[in-house]
């Protein structure tokens, strides 16, 4: 995987396109990278491996020798093996569609200039078959799906696709179908459109990426925000999640909710009380703040660790944990002064989700798919974009709480 990243990274158009000054403000702060980040490019390499095994030439030898390195990696999960077997596996389903065997190509940089200033990015895998050509993502990450409907990155990526391979097939090329795939969360998400779909489209995002290479527009705050490296600082951010003026007149001015001994048939009066349409929209807000919180705290932290001052804040030590500097010898010192080995160990087998993550998700259902049963999940809230389906046993399971 290339390290180096475009300005206009397809991967960041999500917020460049609706906050067309981020880029340049995100530039005035280092790139950085976490854990997951790291483990995420290590599970990418071990996808291109595995792809690589299946739709090139590439003998038992050179794959073994490759995939030792990989393992050698300190973030190495053996459950990568299985995520990257998915992945060359949906890969394969793709193939198999097509009469005639398609091309592939894998991790391929495509130039996207013509629509976004000095923009490139990594395709993870490029097949073309019939009149049809696919791009493939992966994903390593299991916090949310992340669809492929509309997807800023993924129209990208096929933009720079098709401008490298039509000259090669012409207009045999008719259809652009773009997937993510993500392993970990059982998500695999597609999306098709016409070529002339995805050149219009292109067409229509040009001025928004020369105002964010330019770093010229307005400011918009939003769910964008998550990635940005100026999140924290942002000043626009910041305004908006301390402009709460917008629910001022639920509660009347110099009041506050007051204990209320006369109800209608709702509960409370409503001039008292928030209404269901106002409980929506600030928990739309509340959600926000919350992330901003978090993320101011996250940029403190970091600054009060690096010598600098955040006037009425300080780094401390956090909960300690206490742990063995020599397990083994002091378990059997443990044994030695009489206490039992029953005390010391408990013999449990590993959790469900364990055995399959070690065995390989295939080999554990052909073993034991049968003997398993999934039971409803707990209802939790969510926003309506959710991909998910309502819960239709609220009714029934929750009749004896009340509104209020």
């Amino acid at each position: 995987m290339p390290d180096k990243h475009a300005i206009l990274s397809p991967s960041a158009a999500h917020r460049w396109l609706h906050c067309t000054p981020a880029p340049r403000v995100e530039a005035e702060f280092p790139e950085t990278t976490s854990e997951y980040a790291e483990e995420g490019r290590l599970a990418h390499s071990v996808c291109e491996l595995a792809a690589k095994k299946k739709f090139t030439v590439m003998n038992n030898r050179t794959y073994n020798s490759r995939l030792k390195k990989l393992k050698a990696d300190p973030k190495w999960d053996d459950e990568m093996l299985s995520t990257a077997a998915t992945y060359v596996e949906h890969l394969t389903e793709h193939a198999m569609r097509f009469e005639h065997a398609p091309y592939v190509a894998l991790e391929v940089q495509v130039d996207i200039t013509d629509y976004a200033p000095e923009a490139f990015g990594t395709c993870d895998c490029i097949m073309i078959g019939g009149d049809e050509l696919i791009i493939t993502d992966y994903k390593h990450g299991k916090g949310v799906p992340v669809s492929a409907q509309d997807n800023p990155q993924m129209l990208l990526y096929a933009l720079g696709a098709l401008k490298l391979y039509r000259p090669i097939y012409g207009d045999m090329i008719r259809r652009v179908s773009t997937y993510i795939d993500q392993p970990r969360l059982d998500s695999y998400d597609g999306a098709s459109m016409t070529v002339e779909e995805l050149l219009a489209w292109g067409e229509s995002i040009k001025p928004k990426a020369a105002a964010a290479f330019m770093g010229t527009g307005e400011f918009a705050p939003g769910e964008w925000c998550r990635f940005c490296r100026a999140k924290a600082k942002c000043r626009a951010r910041a305004n908006q999640n301390t402009a709460l003026e917008d629910f001022k007149d639920c509660i009347p001015l110099g009041r506050s909710i007051p204990m209320q001994t006369e109800y209608d048939a709702t509960g409370f009066k409503p001039s008292n009380c928030l209404t269901d349409e106002e409980i929506g929209a600030l928990l739309v807000r509340a959600e926000g703040l919350v992330a901003w919180y978090n993320d101011l705290k996250e940029y403190a932290l970091v600054a009060c660790l690096n010598g600098k001052t955040i006037p009425g804040w300080k780094a401390v030590e956090g909960r300690s944990t206490r742990a063995w500097t020599d397990q083994d010898a002091a378990l059997e010192a443990l044994m030695a002064g009489g206490v039992e080995e029953a005390i010391i160990y408990d013999r449990v087998p590993k959790t469900l989700a364990q055995l399959e993550k070690v065995i390989g998700k295939q080999r554990f259902g052909e073993l034991v798919g049968g003997m398993i049963t999934k039971s409803p999940g707990k209802p939790a809230l969510a926003a309506e974009s959710d991909k998910r389906p309502a819960y239709n046993g609220a009714a029934a399971d929750f009749s004896e709480v009340k509104a209020i």
